[in-house]
Order: structure tokens, then C-alpha cells, then sequence
């Protein structure tokens, strides 16, 4: 079983049903999914570049993506429909929970002046959003064989009604949230 959802069942639970008072264990807040993805427009005519971009994002999340394609043809950045423009992964179950121990433990504080997540990144509904912007930060990306910095976006879904619920669960969890 995976460290991070051991301690949830241990120690994220109790503290949650303590703290707002849930009545039934199936009300206590939980990780539904995360969503990785990686905006590639820039390697729309470049199938190379794509493929090394897929490859880095699989390497990062350890399950292959999904390449996602434009819905609509945009002639100003010379999108055609159905144009590959982006990758991403969903995570559930071990993997989710493997991810974030990463995340939280390993990858977020090789991060630069880092002085915590931002804790306004939520969107009402108990969702949380991250972005970074290099890959770099992941242990097992190879410096060496990188050739070109890229960001992305990281959606934490959960299963709180409300956004201080969801800020509480990832907080215990260990997301090292930015004194405000």
C-alpha cells in the first residue's frame, strides 16, 4: 500500500471527521484523481519534439498519455482541427497517491526559492490547481537529455464540497501551502 494513502487512513481521516464533524466516514474528503497536462502547441508541426514531450510527461506521471487534439481550427496561431496541441494523464488509485508523495516530498522542494504552493488555486468546488514551470524538478527527468523546458498544469480532484475542506485534506496530506 502506498506511504501516502496509509497515513489519509491513519491520520488524514480521523483529523478531518474531528475537525468539521462529519456524521459518516463517507462524508471525510478524499483524492479522487489528478490530472497531469502539458500544453505542446509549439510542437504542433514537429512530430519529434512531440513524441520526446509524450515521452518525458510518461516518464514523470508512469503511465502513458493521452494526446490531446484541438476542437477547433484557430487561424491565428495556425491550429487546424483535429491538430495534436497537448498531452495529458489521469492518475487514480496507487499511482495518485505515489505521484503526490513525490510531489510533495521530493519534487516540490528542489524548487527554487520555494516558499510554498499558493493556496488561492482552488475552484470552488474542493479542486485544486499547480502549475510548474520546468520539468526539470522531477528526479527522473535527465538534464542532459532535455531539449526544451516545459511547464504544466496539475489538477487535484477531490471529493470536499468546499474549497477550505479540500485546502484542509491537501494541507494534511502534506502540500506545503505559502503562509498568506
Amino acid at each position: 500500500m502506498a506511504r501516502l494513502k496509509e497515513k489519509y487512513a491513519n491520520e488524514v481521516a480521523p483529523a478531518l471527521m474531528q475537525k468539521f464533524g462529519y456524521k459518516n466516514v463517507m462524508q471525510i474528503p478524499r483524492l479522487e484523481k489528478i490530472v497531469i497536462n502539458m500544453g505542446l502547441g509549439d510542437c504542433k508541426d514537429n512530430a519529434k519534439a512531440m513524441e520526446v514531450a509524450v515521452k518525458e510527461l510518461e516518464t514523470i506521471a508512469g503511465q502513458h498519455p493521452l494526446v490531446t487534439k484541438a476542437k477547433k481550427s484557430i487561424a491565428n496561431f495556425k491550429v487546424r482541427e483535429g491538430m495534436n496541441v497537448g498531452a495529458k494523464v489521469t492518475l487514480r488509485g496507487e499511482r495518485m497517491y505515489e505521484f503526490t508523495d513525490k510531489l510533495v516530498s521530493i519534487v516540490l522542494p528542489r524548487v527554487r526559492d520555494f516558499r510554498g504552493v499558493s493556496g488561492k488555486a482552488f475552484d470552488g468546488r474542493g479542486n485544486y490547481a499547480l502549475g510548474v514551470r520546468e520539468q526539470l524538478i522531477f528526479p527522473e527527468i535527465d538534464y542532459d537529455k532535455v531539449e526544451k523546458i516545459r511547464g504544466m498544469e496539475m489538477i487535484f480532484v477531490t471529493t470536499a464540497k468546499t474549497d477550505e475542506e479540500a485546502k484542509e485534506l491537501l494541507r494534511l496530506m502534506g502540500m506545503p501551502f505559502a503562509q498568506a
